[in-house]
């Protein structure tokens, strides 16, 4: 199966436990089950950068009380390389999706651009599958690791495309510059305001998943999409007619 396995899930060196709510959500919604967060990174690199960021954000949000899971692209073909996308890596990560909640996208800049790594895992996410939609509704949380100074352009781009796979992008973004200054021989993130920004950015994640749980099928409710499928309100039981009425 196509995940990474997370080391040391609940060592935080990084972490100053003095000023971190456990539960960043409490009193926002039901935070049982877990949230269920999926978390992608864009490159291959025995060191990767990205990896190690994503790592560092799945252990923060074991410990803020979600549930994590960490696709690996290692074995992802190209977009339309087989066909009918008919291949294991494709399907796991179309069930990952769907199975999530909410997302964490992680690309290096290269060229001033995502990965091509990134970019294809996002193109193998198709809006609508038999009926379901892997990624609408879903909340995400955008964040980059660049070998020079700090950009947003691939963050900017990761913006782009959760717009477009309708999903509800986070305002909190993190960008680390020169990560190979970021992390110690063992791949963990050294304490700095960069990783600071990490904490910030999967405490609001978790949030806004908690604060949306109970609204998720309303907000993705689409007037084009009923009619497509050919499905009528039935003013008695819908909500916005019931409380329309009560105000006449």
């Amino acid at each position: 199966m196509p995940l990474r396995t997370l080391t040391d899930p609940d060592h935080l060196p990084a972490l100053d436990r003095r000023y971190v709510h456990a539960r960043p959500a409490l009193g926002l919604g039901a935070g049982d089950p877990p949230p269920r967060i999926l978390l992608l990174y864009g490159s291959l690199r025995a060191r990767s950068y990205s990896r190690l960021a994503v790592e560092e954000a799945a252990r923060l949000l074991r410990l803020f009380g979600a549930e994590t899971r960490i696709f690996d692209p290692s074995g992802l073909p190209l977009p339309d390389q087989v066909k009918g996308d008919d291949h294991p890596a494709v399907h796991e990560l179309r069930a990952l999706s769907l199975w999530s909640e909410g997302q964490v996208w992680c690309s290096p800049e290269r060229h001033g651009q995502i990965s091509g790594i990134m970019k294809a895992q996002i193109d193998h996410l198709p809006l609508e599958m038999g009926g379901m939609r892997p990624t609408q509704g879903r909340t995400l949380a955008v964040m980059q690791v660049s070998g020079g100074s700090q950009s947003f352009n691939a963050v900017n781009t990761l913006r782009l495309l959760g717009r477009w796979m309708r999903m509800f992008t986070i305002p909190n973004q993190s960008s680390v510059a020169m990560a190979y200054k970021e992390f110690d021989e063992d791949g963990r993130m050294k304490p700095s305001g960069y990783y600071d920004r990490i904490v910030d950015v999967m405490e609001e994640l978790v949030r806004i998943t908690i604060l949306m749980r109970p609204h998720a099928a309303q907000l993705v409710d689409r007037y084009s999409e009923r009619k497509q499928a050919g499905v009528a309100i039935d003013p008695a039981h819908d909500p916005s007619a019931i409380a329309i009425a009560r105000q006449a």
